[in-house]
């Protein structure tokens, strides 16, 4: 007898196990949803997220954030710039490093992906009943301390 999510996720790795199916899922389908005319690889996006988020940054702090290694940033950086997306400058505390902002394109993109992610995404929840939708919002908070740990 195969077991079921309920049953499954009694034990911390059923739990484990289920929530790890679930968010891969969800991701996956949420990657689905973009804009029909973004030809943006996921790392590319992500990187553009962080500079959002953080403002400009080094190559080796885009890497850190994103657990890659610097020569893989830098080959995504060079496609952001490349494309307009991002801007490069140099930093005038250290001579050596080189700084990356997002450009007024990168923004538009980012922010016109987001918007189209979160639109699917608020219409799923809209399926939801207003219980589920209530914890939902209870857990959120957990799994980005997960996320982030």
């Amino acid at each position: 007898m195969t077991p079921t999510v309920q049953s499954a996720s009694r034990t911390d790795s059923g739990l484990a196990s289920e929530l790890r199916l679930s968010v891969m899922r969800l991701s996956r389908r949420l990657r689905g949803e973009r804009e029909p005319d973004n030809t943006l690889s996921v790392a590319a996006l992500s990187a553009l997220g962080i500079l959002f988020r953080e403002g400009e940054c080094t190559i080796g702090a885009l890497a850190a954030h994103e657990r890659v290694q610097p020569p893989s940033m830098t080959r995504t950086v060079n496609g952001l710039v490349e494309e307009g997306y991002a801007a490069r400058r140099p930093s005038q505390t250290d001579g050596r490093a080189t700084l990356v902002d997002l450009t007024e394109r990168g923004r538009e993109v980012l922010l016109a992906d987001r918007r189209r992610r979160d639109a699917w995404l608020a219409q799923r929840l809209r399926e939801l009943t207003p219980d589920e939708r209530a914890l939902l919002r209870q857990v959120a908070p957990l799994l980005q301390r997960l996320a982030t740990s």
